[in-house]
């Protein structure tokens, strides 16, 4: 097994010399120069608080280009009668907070440790990073976030307290995102939830490419906004 440690400069490995399950090295930190750094290379971090900073680029990758969205007709109803209120980037922290709070079937802790929720709240102030939320009157019924960097959005995680809120809140970021010129949506590892909105596994020498094509767009910086019906602003 060959796994990387990262020096204290930022550069990563080719991410093609990830292990057969993804992983590529460990170490560094989550500074916003190097999360930025390993977005754009095709690579993530996943770890837990047992563990050190771990770095992964697995293959295939699950991607979703805005276009081909299916919405399932029941959530196109549930969309139709405006059960939800959806906004872009009016509480991040909250979101991603409520992704590491959630418990989920046969998870027993969570990824998102204290560090991660500080990297990635420093990533929305910068303007990097932003959420989507699917409010229920004044309460927080679902939502999720991620990284936006040239015409690429690189999805992290996704909670809902109310049935089918955190649905509805991607539905509206994937048009959000397609009004606004994203080419894909980085899903990362393959579930069947998500594959049923027109995700597919994609070899990681495609991914890899399509990412260096959509990193030459100019990166949208700053609050995104949504209208009052939930439709690109």
């Amino acid at each position: 097994m060959t796994l990387f440690r990262l020096p204290r400069e930022i550069a990563f490995p080719d991410p093609r010399l990830a292990e057969p399950d993804g992983l590529l090295a460990v170490g560094g930190d989550l500074s916003p120069e190097r999360l930025v750094a390993a977005y754009s290379a095709g690579i993530f971090p996943w770890f837990d608080e047992d563990s050190p900073i771990l770095w992964w680029s697995p293959d295939p990758r699950l991607v979703l280009e805005p276009a081909a969205l299916h919405v399932p007709r029941s959530l196109a109803r549930t969309i139709r009668r405006a059960a939800y209120r959806v906004t872009a980037d009016e509480a991040f922290e909250r979101v991603i907070r409520a992704c590491d709070a959630t418990r989920r079937p046969g998870q027993e802790g969570t990824w998102i440790t204290r560090e991660m929720v500080e990297a990635y709240v420093t990533l929305h102030r910068l303007g990097l990073a932003h959420s989507f939320e699917a409010w229920d009157g004044e309460a927080l019924a679902g939502g999720l976030y991620g990284v936006s960097l040239g015409a690429a959005f690189f999805g992290e995680s996704m909670f809902a307290v109310r049935p089918d809120a955190s649905k509805v809140a991607f539905v509206a970021s994937v048009e959000h995102l397609l009004a606004h010129g994203a080419r894909l949506i980085d899903c990362q590892v393959r579930t069947e939830h998500l594959a049923r909105f027109g995700a597919s596994d994609w070899p990681r020498h495609r991914f890899l490419a399509a990412l260096r094509e959509a990193l030459r767009a100019p990166t949208r910086r700053g609050r995104w906004t949504l209208d009052a019906g939930g439709e690109p602003a």
